[in-house]
């Protein structure tokens, strides 16, 4: 068979490549597979070690880039210089995902779980501050101090990962003002992938 073949097989698991040789490979078309393992952590651990390696930082936009990854969070994705995806999935990963939020939660906290959807299984950041900034308009008054401050934090990061700093003061002033106990402070810092993000505003 004609063609361009990459294989390659890494911790019990291969992945092939393969472009026929009638099609040139192309940025514009890439491709994806699902990788399912026991536990994500550890794969998104060594990937992240070796892209400060390569590059000084772990790359979050453009091409190469890996996915952020939060404590609890199921699957992460690696994207490589030509676009193709790799998503790791954890094998316990729950089978069914509800879009518009799990409809066993209410208010701010079914706005939260929207965005965690949104975020960590469609990676659409902007669709995710989008029910987060409404949620928090419509819910937030009532929701407890928590759900609060977990969504500001989310805003926080969505607005650096969506190149938008000039809207962290601003989220930032507001996740201040909340009362916080130690336990509440260290379930926000937990809920974002790099919790620096949160630093001036949770002292």
């Amino acid at each position: 068979m004609g063609g361009a073949c990459l294989a390659f097989r890494w911790s019990g698991f291969e992945l092939h490549y393969y472009a026929p040789s009638a099609t040139a490979p192309s940025p514009g078309q890439p491709g994806g597979c699902l990788v399912m393992v026991d536990a994500v952590a550890p794969y998104h651990a060594v990937f992240s070690t070796a892209m400060r390696h390569a590059y000084c930082r772990v790359l979050a936009r453009g091409e190469p880039r890996i996915t952020r990854f939060r404590p609890g969070a199921s699957r992460f994705t690696v994207v490589d210089p030509s676009g193709n995806s790799i998503t790791f999935i954890q094998r316990d990963e729950p089978a069914d995902l509800e879009y518009g939020g799990a409809k066993d939660l209410t208010g701010l906290a079914r706005s939260l779980d929207n965005a965690r959807i949104l975020r960590d299984f469609k990676r659409d950041d902007r669709a995710a501050f989008r029910a987060l900034n409404s949620g928090l308009r419509r819910h937030g008054d009532a929701a407890p101090a928590v759900e609060q401050a977990s969504a500001l934090a989310a805003l926080i990061e969505l607005s650096v990962a969506l190149e938008e700093p000039e809207r962290v003061p601003g989220w930032g002033a507001r996740l201040r003002t909340l009362g916080l106990t130690d336990p509440e402070r260290q379930q926000v810092t937990r809920s974002v992938s790099d919790p620096e993000v949160l630093a001036p505003w949770l002292p």
